[in-house]
């Protein structure tokens, strides 16, 4: 039988899961906002075509370099005791290639080339295109990394030190 945690300790347990849940709310938050303004309504806000567009750079970006992040400094770490984070299961490896195998960053350069050619069907098509493996896989890494999973694979907090995230 498992030892009952006090809200402190549960608290330290759930560490890596509730900043992780910041980190994806966020970019949750930012993919629905570019979302809802592909239709032109980012002028609405003071935004400018242009403006608009970096924010899809921005986001692309940023998203793509937390997921370098976690493949070159964090799953290492966790998978020495966590299977779902080692390279021979392909579960969050895939889904960042599924992420970033889409035509977002290409589609923004080529709108920024030749705003003209901004397509607001096309934007959220190519959004449509990876919602639903961003959203599942954001979700599915805040919940293998909550304290109830953790201490499936390691024995106490001070063992959990060890892994810097």
């Amino acid at each position: 039988m498992e030892k009952s945690l006090s809200p402190a300790e549960e608290k330290r347990w759930n560490r890596f899961s509730t900043g992780m849940a910041r980190f994806h709310d966020h970019f949750k938050e930012q993919f629905d906002t570019l979302y809802q303004l592909a239709d032109g309504t980012f002028t609405r806000f003071g935004m400018s075509l242009p403006a608009y567009f970096n924010y899809a750079d921005e986001f692309n970006h940023i998203l793509t370099l937390h997921h370098t992040i976690e493949e070159r400094e964090i799953f290492p770490q966790l998978a020495k005791r966590m299977p779902q984070f080692s390279p021979k299961n392909e579960g969050h490896i895939k889904a960042h290639e599924e992420i970033h195998d889409v035509r977002l960053g290409k589609l923004v350069a080529r709108w920024k080339d030749d705003p003209k050619t901004y397509s607001p069907m096309e934007m959220r098509g190519c959004l449509d295109s990876f919602r639903s493996v961003l959203f599942r896989h954001l979700d599915e890494e805040v919940e293998d990394l909550k304290g109830e999973n953790l201490r499936k694979y390691y024995s106490s907090l001070d063992e959990l030190k060890s892994v810097r995230l």
